[in-house]
């Protein structure tokens, strides 16, 4: 018998938060420098801390997702600025209550359940091409919702494992 094994890479859109975080942060950066050469040489070692600030924030800024799936597990990483790893989650599917498009009827009733932690591992793009989809599982004793834009090639192993549980509409 195979194994079921699926990879998806999804990159995150940049929030308006994160692009004003990088536009503050640029800009400060920027102007600590100018004044340090310009007025107050001591500014000089402003624009040298924020550059090293800069040098270790903005990259977590620029995300990408990455699902694998084999076998009933599915584990996300985050990728920052495509050179370091991290792993986000990892889901033993076989707990999970119910999987379908994050747009479903079947989800409204865990959308507005405040006891579920909700986790977004989705691009945040709407449009063509992009369908988010929900799932709730228990996790370290604690219900999650979690949001991922999974493949078809994905939701189709998924579903074989656990049919009754993945819905398409």
């Amino acid at each position: 018998m195979s194994d079921l094994y699926t990879e998806v890479m999804v990159a995150k859109k940049p929030s308006g938060k994160d692009q004003l975080i990088k536009g503050v942060l640029i800009t400060f950066t920027v102007l600590f420098a100018l004044a340090g050469l310009v007025l107050i040489p001591f500014l000089l070692i402003g624009a040298i801390i924020l550059g090293i600030v800069d040098y270790i924030f903005l990259p977590r800024l620029n995300v990408e997702f990455e699902y694998l799936y084999v076998n009933g597990e599915l584990d996300v990483d985050r990728i920052f600025s495509k050179s370091r790893r991290k792993r986000a989650a990892s889901y033993d599917l076989s707990s999970m209550e119910i999987m379908a498009p994050w747009n479903s009827h079947r989800l409204d009733s865990y959308k507005n359940n405040r006891s579920l932690k909700k986790v977004d591992f989705s691009s945040g793009i709407s449009g063509e091409g992009h369908k988010p989809y929900g799932f709730v599982i228990s996790n370290k004793n604690q219900m999650e919702l979690v949001i991922f834009e999974p493949n078809e090639v994905m939701l189709k192993d998924i579903r074989s494992k656990m049919p009754r549980k993945v819905f398409y509409d």
